[in-house]
């Protein structure tokens, strides 16, 4: 069992009490949840009305990002001499349907125009010189780069050389000197004054067509009908669900239940969804097939049938990506539980304070998976490697509050290559540096580390009374939605918590019970599950009262509708 810390946010201020109060009175709300609001950075009834009534009206100009009038008036260009474009994306999720809207919005409108999306194995990430060895050989005269390009300046340069343009539309951190594009489109270059800074690659392509959209080129209700495919990209990419990625998230969410994109719709039947979706949903029913096309087979196959406007086509590529999505599952577990053994049979790896493995024939396109799964098990920092073109290659993945990227470049002389970000890296180097890397790496993570990062988080938004829950108060908290970073699932801890009856267990790995706070005026009794909790079950048999920390669901079984709670984790009273 996982001993888990929990954290609190600090407690208000006066001001803030202040707010709470008159927001609770101006919306007419429950007091926990004027004062949910208020650490959420809602502070005025302006602003709450914006949150809980997101309107595309909110939605910035899309000539306020850095080089948009650049990148409008040389697509208008190719436009007019009938130039023949590439939209360049990447192999993930949000590549994949930045392509899709990107390439299926403008082929409504324009002829001369092709996708393309590198191999994930022979290609690698970013701008390929394959890419643009097909653009000089087809004559294509404008590449436009989607969710990727901002690093790729050496192939830029190379393809200027040679009468091919860039427009690159990215969100991925620059280097100090940008590629030398006609026009980069990035909200986070440091001389960019656009507004929002978290928008996907799918968002930054979204806003570029919006920006087309403005100068006459088509109706901007067209564009639109497309949010179903930005919503998907920004629930994969696991950006901030705040300001306009709330807005477009909201929207994209309204257009995916509508169920009118055809691809889209054979995918969501395939994954057994009968109600409506929301951004957890996409995380793991909808964004785990399309990001499999691009593990196991070509990312080129999810961009297909996102496009697909044949019900039975349609049906027959969202089988194969299904059947791609089973074998990497497949891939996943068998290579997971290899891992773990490997830990645990060796007692270098137990002790140490981070995990670094290897083996050969592990698939390349799971080890990001693996590295989590790791996590989950062991709570540090991890490194997963296979091989891969005749090195050791693979991803590495962090636990909250430690910075993997750091701690591998302070290893970069056993390295070939590396990149990422604070929480997830990519890195390759030879095999036969494997041991020491994992040696060095372990003892930067031991420098740096601290103790506390080494122990699950249940990050709480505050203490409830339990008895004030009640389908108002979730009906309210529904609203919050749609939740994603930035905006998570609201946590909740109640102390004092007693159980009515005894605990069951399901599949031997979940906890199901029934829960109350004793009050002087009797208590409101809910039921409570806790997947893969089974561990607590001596415990609570016990009869001690207890303090859990948990969310509120709605549960419906044979239509009846009730309200229920997801256990994040059990502490026992002393």
């Amino acid at each position: 069992m996982n001993i888990k810390r929990w954290t609190y946010p600090h407690p208000l201020t006066s001001e803030q009490i202040a707010q709470a109060e008159s927001l609770t009175a101006s919306i007419n709300v429950n007091p926990f949840l004027g004062r949910l609001l208020v650490q959420r950075g809602i502070t005025t009834f302006e602003e709450a009305k914006d949150f809980f009534r997101p309107s595309l009206s909110h939605l910035h100009d899309p000539f306020l990002m850095k080089d948009m009038d650049k990148a409008v008036t040389r697509l208008l260009q190719a436009f007019q001499n009938q130039e023949k474009i590439i939209v360049y994306g990447d192999y993930d999720v949000d590549g994949a349907t930045s392509v899709a809207l990107f390439y299926g919005y403008l082929k409504q409108f324009y002829p001369h125009l092709e996708y393309y999306i590198p191999d994930r194995y022979s290609e690698g990430y970013g701008v390929s010189w394959q890419g643009i060895e097909y653009a000089e050989q087809n004559g294509f005269t404008l590449i436009v780069t989607l969710d990727c390009g901002i690093k790729s300046a050496d192939k830029v340069a190379v393809a200027r050389e040679k009468g091919i343009d860039f427009i690159i539309c990215d969100h991925h951190r620059p280097d100090l000197n940008l590629p030398a594009a006609v026009a980069v489109l990035d909200p986070k270059r440091e001389d960019c004054p656009y507004p929002y800074k978290e928008l996907t690659g799918c968002g930054v392509g979204f806003k570029l067509l919006q920006g087309l959209c403005q100068q006459g080129f088509a109706d901007e209700t067209v564009l639109e009908s497309y949010l179903d495919l930005l919503v998907v990209s920004i629930a994969a990419d696991i950006v901030h669900i705040t300001g306009e990625n709330r807005v477009l998230a909201t929207f994209g969410l309204k257009k995916i239940n509508q169920r009118q994109r055809i691809g889209l719709n054979a995918l969501i039947d395939i994954a057994g969804f009968k109600n409506e979706l929301d951004i957890t949903n996409i995380v793991f029913g909808l964004a785990p097939r399309i990001n499999a096309a691009g593990r196991i087979a070509h990312a080129k196959e999810a961009v297909r049938l996102l496009l697909s406007n044949d019900k039975e086509q349609a049906e027959a590529f969202a089988q194969e990506i299904n059947q791609h999505n089973s074998d990497r599952r497949n891939f996943d577990t068998s290579i997971t539980d290899e891992a773990l053994n490997m830990i645990r049979e060796n007692h270098w790896l137990l002790e140490a304070k981070s995990t670094v493995l290897y083996k050969e024939d592990w698939h390349k396109g799971v080890v990001g998976i693996v590295a989590s799964r790791c996590i989950e098990h062991f709570h540090r920092p991890t490194v997963i490697l296979t091989h891969s073109n005749g090195k050791a290659a693979g991803s590495a993945r962090s636990v909250p509050g430690f910075d993997v990227y750091e701690a591998i470049e302070a290893c970069s002389d056993l390295l070939e290559q590396f990149g990422g970000h604070t929480f997830a890296a990519g890195l390759s180097l030879p095999v036969d540096n494997v041991e020491a890397f994992r040696i060095k790496f372990d003892q930067i993570v031991r420098e740096r580390i601290l103790p506390e990062q080494l122990t699950p988080l249940v990050e709480v938004d505050m203490e409830l009374d339990m008895n004030v829950i009640n389908p108002r108060f979730y009906g309210i908290l529904k609203q919050m939605a749609p939740f994603g970073p930035g905006n998570m699932t609201p946590v909740f801890a109640s102390h004092g918590v007693r159980m009515s009856g005894n605990p069951t267990l399901m599949k031997e790995k979940h906890l199901k019970l029934e829960v109350f706070q004793p009050t002087s005026q009797g208590a409101v009794k809910f039921t409570a599950v806790g997947f893969g909790m089974a561990d607590f079950y001596p415990k609570l048999v016990s009869g001690k009262p207890f303090s859990i920390a948990y969310t509120i669901e709605e549960n419906t079984f044979r239509d009846k509708t009730t309200l229920q709670l997801y256990l994040k984790d059990i502490k026992f009273e002393a």
